[in-house]
């Protein structure tokens, strides 16, 4: 039952961490703005402020926020992503513990 302490908390610590290093090791290859592309009734196209954020909760405050929003899908940071562009979704890049890593914004 040791080895379980520990594990539980070095995930316990891992997941205080990450969020915070995450901020600083952002790194976006594409930005696109979303407003060259007509998308009516996007109001807000990013959220910088959900960073270290469970996703579940950031889900619903983007929804909450823009409701026309209707997709908001968790993907695994580094995990391939088309790149299309849709007014309707905001990927959220989550860790293994499921903190947004990655600014959400519409793509």
């Amino acid at each position: 039952m040791e080895k379980l302490d520990f594990v539980v908390a070095f995930l316990l610590l891992a997941s205080l961490f990450q969020p915070l290093a995450a901020r600083d090791l952002e790194v976006d290859v594409f930005q696109l703005d979303v407003s060259q592309f007509g998308c009516p009734g996007v109001t807000k196209d990013q959220w910088p402020e959900l960073l270290g954020v469970p996703a579940k909760l950031a889900r619903e405050i983007i929804q909450e926020e823009n409701p026309k929003l209707t997709t908001v899908p968790s993907v695994q940071n580094g995990s391939p992503v088309t790149l299309d562009i849709r007014c309707d979704r905001v990927r959220l890049f989550v860790n293994v513990l499921d903190f947004v890593v990655v600014t959400p914004r519409v793509t």
